[in-house]
């Protein structure tokens, strides 16, 4: 992936941000996805009282985009920090990363994590979720 595009991403997952709703643990997340048709999904993480029905912002991106008939991916990019300012990496947690093991291939998939456009890292699916579940372990 080009790094335009790589930008690209940050940016809006640093703008989705601004829609987070976490009135608990003030840490605001944001996400982009890139679908294989070059589309861009946005999502945001939205805190419950009750916290089992939280939302990360990956799967928040994941479903939007699932919802409108998209199932196939290249990459997403998460950021995220304390109050919305960005202070270090905000890796995708477990269950996320197993949603993006349903709908992405762990090989090519690729997950940027970043603290601004110019500090990011790019892992691939597999090396961020190592031996994990996914629809061809049921085939």
């Amino acid at each position: 992936m080009d790094k335009k595009r790589i930008e690209e991403m940050i940016d809006l997952a640093i703008r989705q941000m601004d829609f987070s709703y976490v009135p608990y643990s003030h840490f605001r997340v944001g996400a982009a996805l890139l679908a294989k048709n070059g589309k861009l999904y946005t999502g945001c993480n939205i805190e419950n009282a009750a916290f089992t029905p939280t939302n990360c912002a990956e799967r928040t991106a994941f479903f939007k985009a699932v919802s409108e008939g998209v199932k196939e991916f290249d990459a997403i990019c998460v950021v995220g920090g304390k109050d919305g300012f960005l202070t270090g990496y905000a890796y995708p947690c477990g269950v996320c990363r197993q949603v993006m093991m349903e709908f992405c291939d762990p090989d090519t998939f690729q997950i940027i994590v970043a603290k601004s456009k110019d500090e990011y890292k790019i892992y691939t699916l597999k090396e961020a979720f190592p031996e994990g579940f996914g629809p061809a372990d049921l085939a």
